[in-house]
């Protein structure tokens, strides 16, 4: 395995040229970026760290690790209905990083800078003996004080969410191994939901640019823990329907023989989808948005007075789950 270049030649070899098309990034050349939003815009920001181990395996292919880096910062932007813009970066690679690795993880930026309209801003390169940690963060622009945010969700709102739910919690028991008895490209399917999330960006811009939801954010940590947080943030409670809980047919099959694995797949994370609190005559509106923007979505239930979030059977009985969601702590 050959060692990597020099702190500064990486950056010119391999980094440098994914903000070329940035002239704030300065062509990395300097200690900071510069931005401009556009006049009548606010900028969001949003940052995720990823561990080794934690937030993916270290034989992920290198390009999946990079635009996963990237898409769990982007889906925090289509939570609030934001436009991306660009991105600083930090890679703490570890001593098994050679130079093969860094031009395949360069690959999948290139990638998803392209599919997203990002560029690299700038941040920081260096070595740790391990686990290797990636940080990005990520900015954007919404039109001023239209961003979506958690506290804005009133007792009759509809609740709403993107996709389908489960997928990333059971995609990395798949990529374990530590699933039975789904075929082949079921498995390939949940691995790849793990190591690719498909942030919703185009749907949550849309959503602003239309002043639909009330209520805004992306489901990361599980669909209890993240609802509950915009329970806590609204002061309200929820009610959901388990049956409408949009699943894959690939956790629809794993739920089929295991059906006491529907809590997990609601209370574990890593599937970033938007969450959505909307007035109950905004609700055709945003299904409209959704097909025109290609986005999956179910409505699934209703903020409720008080503080009880429950998660309700077919035969309207509570539904007990093992956790709150997914925690670093």
């Amino acid at each position: 395995m050959a060692a990597l270049p020099g702190e500064f030649e990486l950056i010119r070899r391999y980094f440098a040229p994914l903000a070329a098309q940035a002239p704030g990034a300065l062509a990395l050349q300097d200690d900071v970026c510069t931005i401009a939003p556009s006049p009548g815009h606010d900028l969001v920001l949003t940052v995720d760290a990823l561990t080794a181990g934690v937030h993916f395996l270290r034989n992920d292919p290198p390009d999946l690790i990079a635009r996963k880096m990237l898409r769990v910062n982007l889906s925090d932007l289509a939570g609030k209905g934001a436009t991306p813009l660009g991105y600083l970066m930090t890679t703490a690679f570890d001593p098994a990083t050679d130079e093969v690795w860094v031009a395949r993880f360069v690959e999948g930026l290139a990638l998803d800078q392209a599919e997203f309209g990002l560029a690299l801003l700038g941040g920081d390169t260096t070595a740790t003996p391990g686990p290797m940690a990636l940080t990005a963060t990520l900015i954007g622009t919404v039109p001023r004080g239209r961003g979506l945010r958690r506290n804005g969700a009133r007792p009759g709102d509809r609740i709403l969410v993107t996709g389908t739910i489960g997928d990333g919690y059971f995609g990395l028991a798949a990529s374990r191994n530590e699933l039975n008895n789904l075929s082949h490209a079921e498995l390939d399917y949940l691995a790849g939901r793990y190591r690719l999330p498909q942030p919703r960006v185009a749907f949550g811009a849309a959503l602003v640019a239309r002043g639909l939801g009330r209520a805004g954010m992306d489901v990361s940590d599980g669909l209890a823990a993240d609802l509950a947080h915009m329970c806590e943030a609204s002061g309200c409670g929820a009610r959901v329907a388990t049956p409408r809980v949009p699943l894959s047919g690939a956790v629809a099959a794993l739920l089929a023989d295991e059906p006491d694995l529907l809590p997990a797949a609601i209370a574990g994370g890593d599937d970033y989808e938007v969450l959505l609190a909307a007035a109950p005559d905004q609700v055709p509106a945003i299904l409209e948005t959704a097909r025109e923007t290609a986005t999956p979505i179910a409505e699934i239930g209703v903020f409720t007075t008080g503080q009880d979030l429950l998660f309700l059977d077919a035969d309207n009985r509570p539904v007990a789950l093992p956790k709150a969601g997914f925690t670093h702590f």
